[in-house]
């Protein structure tokens, strides 16, 4: 998924009210949008290095969202609006491994009158979350806060086995370098043991990590998904 304007280089003062960051760029101090409803843990530290697109639709009430944050000498993704994107550009260039042979990839799949999943490609569900989230080196976890909407996800997971659907949830790992993943059960406990209970039900999970750069996000490898 490439951008489609220069992304303009700043950095971080502060998030409030979740939506908004304060960032210092260009010599002035602007507004971006935070697409992201997480707790965005670890990464808010101020003076972070961030990266932001600007639209100039006047119909906007910010000019500027906030892409990429830097933390450690990793760059993090943190707009959730583009997971799926970067999900669909992977499904369509035969960058996951486990989808390369299905032709139908249809997006925002109504699996009952109160979910949607991500994707139906032939058969399979897929469910994707993103990953924002690194506490050791070379692990990702997620999520970074409770969850109930992912706990739901996992048990109309489980449910659609009934209906022959072949389920699965992606983590997308919006994060270079990383090499495994694992569920924070400290942080959702109830999540991990839902996890648990899907994963021994027949639902598949894979990790994914992204790479990034200023220019483009995209799928870059399948990474080792691990217990602790």
């Amino acid at each position: 998924m490439k951008f489609t304007s220069t992304l303009i280089k700043g950095k971080l003062i502060k998030r409030y009210k979740r939506f908004f960051v304060d960032i210092k760029a260009n010599n002035q101090i602007i507004t971006a949008h935070c697409p992201n409803t997480g707790s965005m843990l670890g990464l808010l530290d101020e003076g972070n290095e961030v990266w932001v697109t600007k639209n100039d639709d006047p119909n906007r009430k910010l000019q500027y969202t906030l892409e990429i944050i830097k933390v450690k000498k990793k760059l993090i993704g943190v707009n959730t609006h583009r997971a799926n994107r970067i999900v669909e550009h992977g499904l369509k260039n035969k960058l996951i491994n486990e989808f390369k042979k299905e032709k139908l990839i249809k997006s925002e799949f109504k699996f009952s009158k109160d979910t949607r999943f991500d994707f139906l490609c032939d058969n399979k569900i897929i469910e994707v979350k993103n990953v924002t989230l690194t506490r050791k080196n070379k692990i990702a976890e997620f999520p970074d806060a409770i969850t109930s909407r992912g706990t739901k996800h996992l048990i109309k997971l489980v449910d659609s086995m009934t209906k022959k659907y072949d389920p699965y949830v992606l983590f997308l790992t919006q994060i270079q370098d990383i090499d495994y993943f694992k569920i924070a059960k400290d942080i959702d406990y109830n999540y991990y043991k839902n996890y648990l209970l899907a994963k021994k039900a027949g639902v598949n999970f894979l990790a994914y990590r992204c790479e990034l750069s200023s220019k483009e996000i995209k799928i870059e490898k399948k990474i080792k998904i691990i217990n602790e």
